[in-house]
C-alpha cells in the first residue's frame, strides 16, 4: 500500500487514524498484540495517542525472553555451576530467576558467555572440545529454524541446546478462552508469520470468530492492521489477513516449517507465569537427543519460582496489568536492575514503557 520510503509519514498516519475513527463504533474494542516489537512500535511512536479512546491495543505475550520459565533458567543456572560452557542471547544472562540469574552466575565465576546466535554457540564448542557447550535457545517460530538447522548439521560431540522455545498460536488461544479477557481481534507477529505463514491463524479467527491481521513493524503497518480488524468486524466477518505481504506470504516459509518438522516435536510448555499451555513448545527429537541438554545431563530437583513476590510480570504477560500499576515498576524493578522479567529485553513491555517515559 505504501512506498518504502513512507511507512513514517505523518500525512499518511494521520488519515489512517481518522479511517478509523470514522470506522469505530462507540463499545470498547480490544484488539491484543503478541509481539514485542509491535509493542514498542506502539509506545515510541504515540500510536495509542491518536487513536480513539474506545480503541485499545493490548500488548500479549509477545516477548520470549519474558515468558522463558523460570525452571529452564533453573536448570542453566545449574549447569553453569556444574562447570558447563553456557552460551545465549544477551538479555537472556539479565532474566531473574527463582534466586539468581546467569550474569550473577558469571560475576560468580562461571563461564557464560553471550553469542548472536546458535552457529557462534556451534563455533564456541569446537574450539573448546573438552568442554561441555551448552546453548540456552529461547525464542519464538522466528529463531527455532536456526537451532534446528545447527542440529541437523551434525553438530560436536560436546554442543548441546536447553531448548525454552515456544509457539505462538496456542498462547492466542489461550488468551481467547481467559475468562474476563475480552480479544476483538489480532494483530499477529510479523516475525513469526514470515516462518508458518498468515493460513496458520485461519483456524484462531475462524473457531474464536476473531479478525487476524499480520503486520509489519512501521507506524503505518500497525494503523493499517488496525483499520483492516475494524473492517472485517464492521462487515461480521472473521479470517486471517496480511497487512506485511512485502515479507510474509500465506503459507510461510516451507523450508524453514521442514526444518522445524525435522528437529522438534511440538509438546506441552510451560511459560513464566501462564503455565503449562498445551502443544505449545518445541523439544529436540528423540533421534538427537545426544544435542539435548535435558536429556544429556543430569539435574537435582529444583524448586522453581516463575513470578517473585510482589512482582505482576504474569499479568503483563497477559495484557491484564498496565506496567505502571505495578508497585515495583521504576523503583524495585528497572532496566539497570530487573526484578522480573518483563523489564529486561528491548521486547518487554515493561521496558518498553519505562525507557519511553523516560524514568
Amino acid at each position: 500500500m505504501f512506498d518504502q520510503g513512507s511507512f513514517r509519514d505523518p500525512r499518511y498516519a494521520r488519515a489512517l487514524a481518522h479511517e478509523i475513527t470514522l470506522k469505530a463504533s462507540e463499545r470498547e474494542i480490544r484488539i491484543v498484540h503478541v509481539c514485542g516489537t509491535h509493542e514498542d512500535t506502539i509506545t515510541t511512536h504515540g500510536i495509542r495517542s491518536i487513536l480513539p479512546e474506545n480503541i485499545k491495543l493490548v500488548a500479549g505475550p509477545g516477548c520470549p525472553v519474558c515468558v522463558c520459565a523460570a525452571e529452564d533458567i533453573d536448570l542453566a543456572i545449574e549447569l553453569a555451576r556444574q562447570g558447563h560452557l553456557i552460551a545465549t542471547f544477551g538479555d537472556m544472562v539479565r532474566v531473574p530467576s527463582t534466586s539468581s540469574s546467569l550474569i550473577k552466575e558469571r560475576t560468580n565465576g562461571a563461564d557464560v558467555r553471550i553469542v548472536y546466535g546458535v552457529a557462534e554457540a556451534v563455533e564456541i564448542a569446537r574450539l573448546n572440545p573438552s568442554r561441555e557447550v551448552v546453548f540456552v535457545g529461547v525464542g519464538f517460530e522466528t529463531t527455532a529454524p536456526t537451532m534446528a538447522v545447527e542440529l541437523l548439521r551434525s553438530p560436536p560431540g560436546n554442543f548441546s541446546i536447553l531448548t525454552s522455545l515456544k509457539v505462538i498460536p496456542p498462547a492466542m488461544e489461550l488468551l481467547v478462552n481467559l475468562d474476563g479477557f475480552n480479544v476483538d481481534g489480532f494483530i499477529t507477529p510479523g516475525h513469526v508469520s514470515a516462518i508458518i505463514g498468515t493460513n496458520a491463524f485461519i483456524p484462531i479467527a475462524k473457531e474464536y470468530k476473531v479478525p487476524c491481521v499480520t503486520a509489519g513493524f512501521e507506524p503505518l503497518d500497525v494503523l493499517q492492521s488496525v483499520l483492516m480488524i475494524l473492517n472485517q468486524i464492521d462487515e461480521g466477518r472473521a479470517t486471517a489477513e496480511n497487512e506485511y505481504s512485502r515479507v510474509v506470504r500465506p503459507e510461510g516459509n516451507p523450508k524453514a516449517q521442514e526444518v522445524l518438522r525435522e528437529a522438534f516435536d511440538l509438546a506441552d510448555a510451560p511459560w513464566r507465569g501462564l503455565g503449562i499451555i498445551k502443544e505449545s513448545g518445541f523439544y529436540i527429537k528423540e533421534g538427537l537427543s545426544n544435542h539435548d541438554a535435558r536429556k544429556r545431563f543430569d539435574f537435582p530437583p529444583i524448586d522453581s519460582i516463575d513470578i517473585l513476590p510482589g512482582c505482576k510480570c504474569h499479568e503483563v504477560i497477559l495484557g491484564m496489568t498496565e506496567p505502571h500499576e505495578c508497585t515495583l515498576y521504576g523503583t524495585r524493578c528497572t532496566p539497570e536492575d530487573p526484578y522480573g522479567p518483563c523489564m529486561v529485553g528491548h521486547e518487554g513491555t515493561c521496558r518498553i514503557r519505562h525507557e519511553a517515559s523516560g524514568l
